[in-house]
C-alpha cells in the first residue's frame, strides 16, 4: 500500500510470498509425518508378540555367555517353554550352542520373516546370524518355533 496516496498496489509483496513459502515448508512435513504414523502395522499379533520375546532371548544370549550349561540355561528360562526346559536339561554340556546352532559363535544376529500355524497357536520365526570380520563375511538363517503358554509366547524349538 503507498501509505502517502492510501493506494492498493495489485503486486503480491516480497513478504507475503515468503510467509506463504514458510508456512508450506512447515505445513508439508506435519502433514506428512501425521499420515506416516496412521500406516497399519500387517503382521500378525502372533508374531508381533512371539518376535519380541525370541528377540530379548537372542540379545540376551549374544550378551552372555553362549554354552550350554545348566547355569546358563536357568539364566535363560522366562524366555523357553516347558518343553523346551526339559530337552535341553536332559543333555550335558556341549560346545555346539543350541540356539544358534553352531560351534563357531556368530557376531550378530536379526529376527526376519514369520509364519502362523493358526491351529495350534505356533510361530515359525527366522533369525538370521551373522559373522563379520576382517577376512569374513557370512549369514546363516535359522527357524525358531515359538509357543503360546499361559499368555506368553515361549521359543520351544530351535533348528536348521
Amino acid at each position: 500500500m503507498n501509505s502517502k496516496f492510501g493506494i492498493q498496489s495489485s503486486k503480491p509483496r516480497k513478504n507475503d510470498l515468503r510467509n506463504l513459502i514458510a508456512l508450506s515448508l512447515f505445513i508439508f512435513p506435519i502433514s506428512l509425518f501425521t499420515f506416516a504414523c496412521s500406516i497399519p502395522n500387517l503382521e500378525k499379533t502372533e508374531c508381533t508378540e512371539a518376535r519380541q520375546t525370541v528377540r530379548e532371548l537372542y540379545s540376551f544370549h549374544f550378551g552372555s555367555d553362549m554354552k550350554l550349561a545348566r547355569e546358563n540355561l536357568k539364566q535363560r528360562e522366562k524366555f523357553l517353554s516347558r518343553e523346551l526346559i526339559e530337552n535341553l536339561s536332559g543333555q550335558g554340556e556341549s560346545a555346539i550352542d543350541y540356539f544358534t546352532q553352531t560351534d563357531d559363535y556368530p557376531k550378530a544376529f536379526r529376527v526376519g520373516g514369520c509364519a502362523v500355524s493358526e491351529s495350534d497357536r505356533r510361530v515359525n520365526l527366522g533369525v538370521v546370524l551373522f559373522w563379520k570380520t576382517d577376512t569374513r563375511n557370512e549369514q546363516k538363517e535359522i527357524r525358531v518355533e515359538a509357543v503360546e503358554e499361559n499368555g506368553k509366547w515361549l521359543v520351544n524349538k530351535v533348528g536348521n
